[in-house]
């Protein structure tokens, strides 16, 4: 136990221990679990209204949200860029960087509202209920109408996020969480005077949140200190050569973002046609699922800015050791949260059954504490694909997971989910299986493709000026402005 003590403690004091990632990594981890509370609530508020709304919201919200991705993914790269820029001492290269990514956000969020027009045809195809497809297609409507101010606030915090300034993030999405939060009472239900609108009121809260979180960032970044050290303002110019290169290794990230909602999106979807309570239990398990999950995407995100940072130093060796310190991390909190998955689901499913109908809620109860032990399973392997995935990205090796993501969805996922339920009429048990295999198999991938060093020699950005030194700066260490 005293070597164990003492191993812990030399981990955490050393460059790339565990103090220097949870000093990034804590206001990310906080950013994201606001998300997690926000659409934790949000569906349990559906829930309240009726079976409908939360069956509808989990296939129009995430086929909302996974057109959105193809942008997030590329725009949000720009962390990548900023964190090398900034190891490498490019400080003016940083805003220049930021603002490729915002027209690419721009570009994404008139794309998806284009769409709008066609979404009774697209939940006319699913093959859901009347009354569901109704739902789908109103909620996908006003997720859709608010597509810019998601994609260009992705942008600005990974720009914030790649220089280690992590906790403006965190106080812009309680901001923003708090607003959405408070508009879900007031127009999911029409209290306060306000009209009830049900799950169309909790889309119009989610526009509104991210509406007001985009503002916040633009007040942030435009401020003096950013103008002057890193461009934010004077490198508003289209520069070609550097958007092309954002694209070249953005692009691949928004697929394999893209994919890897798509892949979830259609097996929701699929698990759609055997019927509502399967459904309901379905969006109800990875609702908790993602409760749980996006903490480590917080984890994640600064696996990304540290290897980022460390690459742009060309320190390798420290690339490495903060990746397996994040690991460490965040293999032990999902190790102690699937094991309450499996033995206490009571314990998430409950906050559901509040005004929610007893008879009905009854049946999604009891399919929602099996599909939990699928969860607690394939969580253990999810802290694989994100910290080492996470890894491979900052590096830039960003086709690699596109590859694995695209090849793995469908062989694992999608394909046997289709013939599964479509084909040979099996049970919901049978789908899951194979969605825990998919996630399981995909984190391993991801693990040999880090020890196999290929990243190591990976740059997004070109080389840095020789009087310019390679220093990491007061500011980015304690995650400070």
């Amino acid at each position: 136990m005293h070597g164990l003590s003492r191993r812990f403690a030399d981990r955490w004091r050393c460059k790339g221990g565990y103090r220097e990632l949870l000093i990034i990594a804590i206001p990310l981890i906080a950013s994201t679990s606001t998300w997690s509370i926000e659409h934790f609530i949000d569906r349990m508020f559906l829930t309240w209204y009726s079976p409908e709304s939360i069956a509808a919201s989990m296939p129009a919200g995430m086929l909302s949200f996974m057109i959105s991705c193809l942008f997030i993914g590329t725009a949000s790269y720009v962390g990548t860029f900023v964190a090398q820029y900034f190891g490498s001492g490019q400080y003016e290269r940083c805003g220049p960087a930021l603002w490729q990514g915002i027209y690419i956000a721009v570009i994404g969020g008139l794309i998806q509202i284009l769409l709008i027009p066609f979404a009774r045809q697209i939940f006319d195809l699913v093959g859901h209920a009347p009354e569901i497809r109704n739902a789908e297609s109103t909620y996908f409507a006003i997720l859709s109408l608010g597509a810019p101010f998601v994609i260009v606030s992705s942008a600005l915090s990974g720009f914030l996020s790649g220089l280690g300034h992590t906790w403006p993030v965190l106080w812009v999405n309680i901001a923003a969480t708090a607003i959405n939060l408070l508009l879900d009472w007031l127009f999911i239900f029409g209290n306060q005077g306000f009209p009830e609108m049900g799950i169309a009121g909790a889309g119009l809260a989610t526009v509104a949140g991210f509406a007001v979180s985009t503002v916040i960032y633009f007040l942030l970044i435009f401020r003096p200190h950013y103008a002057s050290r890193y461009l934010t303002l004077k490198g508003w110019r289209f520069e070609w050569p550097l958007f092309k290169k954002l694209i070249r290794f953005g692009f691949p990230s928004g697929v394999q973002f893209f994919i890897e909602i798509a892949g979830y999106t259609i097996f929701i979807l699929l698990i759609g046609r055997l019927g509502t309570i399967s459904l309901a239990a379905t969006n109800i398990a990875f609702n908790i699922n993602t409760l749980a999950f996006m903490p480590m995407i917080g984890f994640g995100i600064a696996t990304s800015v540290l290897v980022g940072q460390r690459l742009g130093e060309n320190r390798t060796d420290l690339a490495e050791h903060s990746t397996y310190s994040a690991f460490h991390l965040t293999f032990s909190y999902m190790a102690f949260v699937a094991a309450l998955f499996f033995f206490q689901p009571d314990f998430f499913i409950a906050p559901f059954s509040y005004n929610a109908d007893p008879v009905t809620f009854g049946q999604i109860r009891t399919l929602s504490v099996i599909l939990l032990k699928f969860v607690a399973v394939y969580s253990l392997f999810d802290t694989m694909g994100i910290i080492f995935a996470s890894a491979i990205k900052g590096a830039g090796d960003t086709r690699f997971v596109m590859m694995m993501m695209l090849v793995f969805s469908f062989v694992l996922l999608i394909i046997p989910s289709y013939l599964a339920i479509s084909v040979f009429s099996a049970g919901i048990y049978i789908a899951w299986t194979f969605a825990t295999a998919y996630v399981s198999l995909l984190g391993l991938a991801f693990y040999f493709r880090f020890i196999g060093g290929k990243w190591k020699m990976m740059r997004v950005i070109e080389n840095s000026p020789p009087e310019i030194p390679p220093i990491l700066s007061k500011s980015a260490a304690t995650g400070n402005e």
